[in-house]
C-alpha cells in the first residue's frame, strides 16, 4: 500500500515538474523546428526557416554548422537562416540552439553540388543513347531519387520505389496537373468526334474545292494544314490521306505533299492559340514557373508571350507559301517536283502506308455525308469558351492583366468539355452516329495523346525531383554569373533542336528541357543584375526557343513521330521525306536563328527581328531556288 502511494506521489511529482518546466520555457520552445531539405548540395547555400518559433526571438536563435556558428534572421514567416552553407560532402551536423539550449540536432546527407544536374542530363544523355524518351525519363526520375537517398547502396533500392511511390504520384495527384491531363484528353477526343462525323472532311472538301493546277492544290494542302490547327496528329493524318488523291491528279510529288503535311502540322499547333499541344506546353511552364520563388506570373501569359519569339514556326510555314507560290525548289526536293511534273510519278520508289488502326481512327464513318459545319461549330465553341474563361476567371483593367490573372488551366478545361459536349451532342442529334459510336470516335481520338501524357508525367516528376535537389540552385552558382543572358535563348534553341532531333520527340525534349530552362534562365537574370519585367522578354524567348527548338530538332529527324506519321498518311517512302524536307527546315532554322533569335536577345523588337528574318529567307530562296513549271494542260 505504501509503495502504491510512494508511486503515485511520484507521478504526480513528474508531472509536476514536467507543467512548471513548460511554463518556464520560453514560448515555442518545445514546438521550433528547423526545416531542412532531403539532402543538401555541397558549397550551395541554403535559407532554412525554423517553424513554430512563435514568440521566439530571432536574434536568440543560432544554428552550428560543422562547428560553425549562424545567427538567424527575421524572415516573413518567422525566423529564418540564410546562407546556411555545408563545406564537405558526407554527413553534417546542424545544431539549432535557443541562447545556451540545444532544442534540436540533425544530421544531414551531404552530396558533391554536380551531382543535382546528373538526372536530366542523365535523361537527356540515355534519350539521345536510345532514341526513345520514356525508359531515358524512368532512369533520370531513379537517379535523382536516389541521390535524395545519399547515393547510398540501400537508397539506390529505396528510389527506385520512391520515384513512382512519391513522385509520379505526386505529378498525378497535382491538381492542375490533373487539368491539363484531363483537357488534352478531352480536345483528342473531339477531334476523333468531329472525324468521325465527316466534320473535318466537310472543311477538306471546300478548301480543296477549284484546285485545278499545281499551285491551287499545294496552296489548298497548305491552307488545310492550317485550319485544322488544333492537334498535329490529327492534321497530319487527316491532310495526308485525304488530299493525296487531289495532289497525284495535279502531279505534285508525294515528297512535296509530306513536306507541307509536315511543316502545318507541328509548327501550327505549338503557336495556335487552343491545341492539344497548349495544355502540354502551359504545363510544363508553369510547373516550372512554380519552382522559382519571387517570380509570380501565370504560366498562360508566359506562353502567350513567348509566341511572339517562336521565329521558326512562323518562317517553317511562310516558307512553304513563299515555295509554292514562287514556284521555286531546291536540293532534292527539286529533283522530285521535276520527276513528277514531266513523268506524273508522283511516288518515288518506295511507298509507306499507314496502319488501318490508325486510318480508321480518324476515318469518316461510311454512309455519312461530310459536313464542315460539324467541325467548324465545336472548334469555334472551344476558342471562344477559352477567351470567355480568361475572362471570367482573370482580374485587372486591360487585357493583358486579366489574362495575366487568370487561371489557364480552368479555361482550358471548359473550353475542352464543352467542345467536346458540342461535337458529341451536334452528331447526336444529326443520328450520325449512336452514342457507342460516339464514345468509341472519343476514346480513338485521346489515345493518340496516350504516349505524351506518360512523358508530361514523368517530365512532371522530373521536375520535383530536381526541385528537391536544388538544380536551379546549383545552376546558379555555376552558369548564372558566366553565361551572357543575351544568348541564352539562342542556347537553348540549339540544345532543344539537338535533343529533338536525337531522341526523335519534340515533346520529350520540352519535357526534359523546360523544367531546368526556365529556373537558369531566371538564375542568369538575377547574377546580371536584370532580373525585372524590363528584361522579361529574355524569359519569354528562351521558354518559345525550348517549344520551337524542339520543333525544328523534330522537322529534321528520321526518327520523329510526326515525320514519320507525314511521310505515312501522305504514301511516301519516308526516308526520301526526310532527304527532301531537311534543307527547307534547315532554311527557316538558319534564319530563324541568325536574325530572329540572336538580334531579340540583345534588345532588338520581335516584329522587327521577324521582318528581317523573313526578308532573308525570301531572298535566300531566290537565290537557291529555280523554277519548277506546271504541267502541260494545266
Amino acid at each position: 500500500m505504501r509503495d502504491d502511494c510512494q508511486r503515485k506521489a511520484g507521478r504526480a511529482s513528474l508531472l509536476a515538474g514536467l507543467f512548471f518546466l513548460v511554463l518556464a520555457c520560453p514560448a515555442g520552445l518545445l514546438a521550433a523546428e528547423l526545416e531542412v531539405p532531403s539532402v543538401m548540395l555541397k558549397g550551395i547555400a541554403y535559407q532554412l526557416p525554423v517553424s513554430g518559433a512563435q514568440g521566439i526571438d530571432h536574434a536568440e536563435l543560432t544554428l552550428v554548422v560543422d562547428g560553425r556558428v549562424q545567427n538567424a534572421v527575421s524572415g516573413a514567416d518567422g525566423p529564418v537562416f540564410e546562407q546556411v552553407v555545408a563545406t564537405r560532402s558526407g554527413v553534417t551536423d546542424l545544431v539549432l540552439r535557443l541562447g545556451g539550449s540545444d532544442l534540436q540536432s540533425l544530421q544531414m546527407s551531404v552530396i558533391p553540388a554536380w551531382i543535382s544536374i546528373l538526372p536530366p542530363m542523365l535523361a537527356i544523355g540515355i534519350a539521345l543513347l536510345l532514341r526513345s524518351v520514356l525508359p531515358a525519363l524512368i532512369i533520370g526520375l531513379w537517379a535523382g531519387a536516389w541521390a535524395l537517398e545519399g547515393l547510398t547502396l540501400k537508397g539506390a533500392f529505396v528510389g527506385l520505389l520512391t520515384s513512382f511511390e512519391v513522385f509520379v504520384t505526386n505529378a498525378m495527384a497535382d491538381r492542375d496537373h490533373t487539368k491539363v491531363i484531363l483537357f488534352t484528353f478531352m480536345v483528342a477526343g473531339m477531334v476523333g468526334i468531329i472525324s468521325r462525323n465527316g466534320g473535318m472532311r466537310g472543311i477538306v472538301n471546300i478548301i480543296v474545292k477549284g484546285a485545278n493546277t499545281a499551285k491551287r492544290g499545294q496552296l489548298a494542302v497548305w491552307a488545310l494544314g492550317l485550319v485544322i490547327f488544333f492537334d498535329d496528329y490529327a492534321n497530319t493524318l487527316v491532310v495526308g490521306n485525304t488530299s493525296r488523291s487531289v495532289t497525284d491528279k495535279l502531279k505534285i510529288s508525294r515528297e512535296k505533299l509530306a513536306y507541307i503535311v509536315d511543316s502545318t502540322a507541328a509548327p501550327v499547333a505549338t503557336v495556335a492559340l487552343v491545341t492539344t499541344w497548349i495544355g502540354y506546353q502551359v504545363g510544363l511552364i508553369g510547373d516550372s514557373l512554380d519552382k522559382i520563388a519571387g517570380l509570380s506570373l501565370q504560366p498562360y501569359s508566359v506562353f502567350l508571350n513567348s509566341i511572339l519569339y517562336s521565329f521558326y514556326p512562323f518562317l517553317a510555314i511562310l516558307l512553304v507559301l513563299l515555295i509554292i507560290t514562287t514556284g521555286r525548289e531546291f536540293g532534292p526536293m527539286l529533283l522530285a517536283e521535276k520527276r513528277a511534273r514531266s513523268t506524273g510519278q508522283v511516288s518515288p520508289s518506295g511507298v509507306s502506308r499507314l496502319s488501318t488502326s490508325d486510318e480508321a481512327a480518324l476515318e469518316v464513318k461510311p454512309g455519312v455525308k461530310p459536313r464542315a459545319l460539324n467541325a467548324a461549330i465545336p472548334v469555334v465553341v472551344m476558342a471562344a469558351s477559352v477567351m470567355v474563361g480568361l475572362y471570367v476567371t482573370g482580374e485587372g483593367d486591360t487585357i493583358n492583366e486579366i489574362i495575366g490573372s487568370a487561371d489557364s488551366y480552368t479555361a482550358l478545361m471548359w473550353a475542352s468539355l464543352l467542345s467536346a459536349f458540342v461535337a458529341a451532342f451536334m452528331t447526336s442529334v444529326q443520328r450520325l452516329m449512336s452514342m457507342e459510336e460516339i464514345v468509341e470516335a472519343w476514346i480513338s481520338g485521346a489515345r493518340f495523346t496516350f504516349i505524351a501524357m506518360m512523358i508530361l508525367v514523368l517530365a512532371w516528376g522530373l521536375s520535383d525531383v530536381s526541385s528537391e535537389l536544388h538544380t536551379a540552385d546549383f545552376l546558379m552558382a555555376s552558369l548564372g554569373s558566366a553565361l551572357p543572358y543575351e544568348l541564352l535563348p539562342t542556347i537553348v534553341f540549339v540544345l532543344s533542336a539537338f535533343t529533338a532531333f536525337a531522341t526523335g520527340s519534340s515533346w520529350g525534349a520540352m519535357g526534359i528541357l523546360m523544367p531546368l530552362v526556365v529556373p537558369l534562365s531566371w538564375a542568369v537574370l538575377r547574377a546580371s543584375g536584370a532580373a525585372d519585367p524590363e528584361h522579361y522578354f529574355i524569359l519569354y524567348s528562351a521558354v518559345s526557343c525550348v517549344l520551337t527548338g524542339a520543333v525544328w530538332g523534330d522537322h529534321c529527324s528520321p526518327i520523329s513521330d510526326t515525320t514519320v506519321l507525314s511521310s505515312l498518311a501522305s504514301g511516301c517512302d519516308h526516308i526520301e521525306h526526310v532527304r527532301t524536307q531537311m534543307p527547307y527546315a534547315l532554311l527557316a532554322g538558319a534564319f530563324a536563328i541568325l536574325l530572329g533569335t540572336v538580334p531579340t536577345g540583345y534588345g532588338m523588337p520581335w516584329w522587327l527581328a521577324f521582318l528581317i528574318s523573313a526578308t532573308g529567307m525570301a531572298l535566300a530562296l531566290r537565290l537557291l531556288g529555280k523554277r519548277v513549271e506546271e504541267p502541260e494542260g494545266a
